[in-house]
């Protein structure tokens, strides 16, 4: 049975401003997700919110993130707790909007915000897909271009999952919206874009020379 085109929007998922902005388009926000590197995990810690930038990985409807098993976030999502309450945002800067007030400067951007409750993954096969997922998220083809981790480094290493049911993404694009009155002023206005890109690949030092440059770096 194939999944509805969007998600179903909630209490937490509507914008209280630019409501026009926001979007639940499945598309859209998969191509979100999977542009970005970083996401933001945000939960409650002894009743304080606590906020960590984190690599993840999505593999369909879900999103893996990854740790050491001595982290706070992860010991508390457990393996027979409930799980951990978390939100979770991924944020694409596209530009500087530079209106003539400072009041209505902005900035061109794509979201996703996704709220829902993070469980350990303990499944080894499951384990094995999600870690794959999250180097070949930074790096398409770099999972089978590399050691995997062993038995030391998994004992180590803790996966969480968090499905994909509660999620809103939200985008601004276009020009600097002025007052009317502001148009004459004597002031540049406009749209600085923001563009990203991969430097020159630099190996390592101890690099065999006889090991070429891998097809996905190069690509780049």
């Amino acid at each position: 049975m194939s999944e509805p085109a969007a998600y179903e929007p909630t209490e937490r998922t509507v914008p209280t401003r630019s409501r026009e902005r926001a979007t639940y388009d499945r598309a859209l926000v998969h191509a979100v997700l999977d542009e970005g590197y970083v996401c933001h995990l945000g939960f409650v810690r002894d009743g304080a919110p606590v906020v960590l930038p984190t690599l993840y990985g999505r593999v369909g409807e879900r999103l893996y993130i990854h740790g050491s098993t001595g982290s706070r976030p992860l010991r508390m999502a457990g393996t027979t707790a409930p799980g951990l309450p978390v939100c979770v945002t991924v944020t694409h800067v596209d530009g500087l909007v530079l209106a003539r007030s400072a009041f209505h400067h902005s900035l061109n951007y794509r979201s996703v915000v996704v709220y829902g409750i993070a469980r350990q993954v303990t499944d080894p096969a499951e384990r094995a897909s999600a870690l794959d997922a999250l180097v070949d998220h930074v790096l398409p083809g770099r999972a089978d271009d590399s050691r995997r981790a062993d038995a030391k480094e998994l004992a180590a290493t803790a996966v969480l999952r968090l499905d994909l049911e509660e999620v809103s993404a939200k985008f601004r694009t276009g020009g600097p919206v002025d007052e009317p009155e502001d148009v004459s002023l004597p002031y540049w206005s406009g749209v600085l874009p923001v563009i990203g890109g991969y430097g020159t690949p630099v190996p390592a030092d101890d690099l065999d020379p006889s090991i070429s440059m891998p097809a996905y770096v190069t690509a780049r």
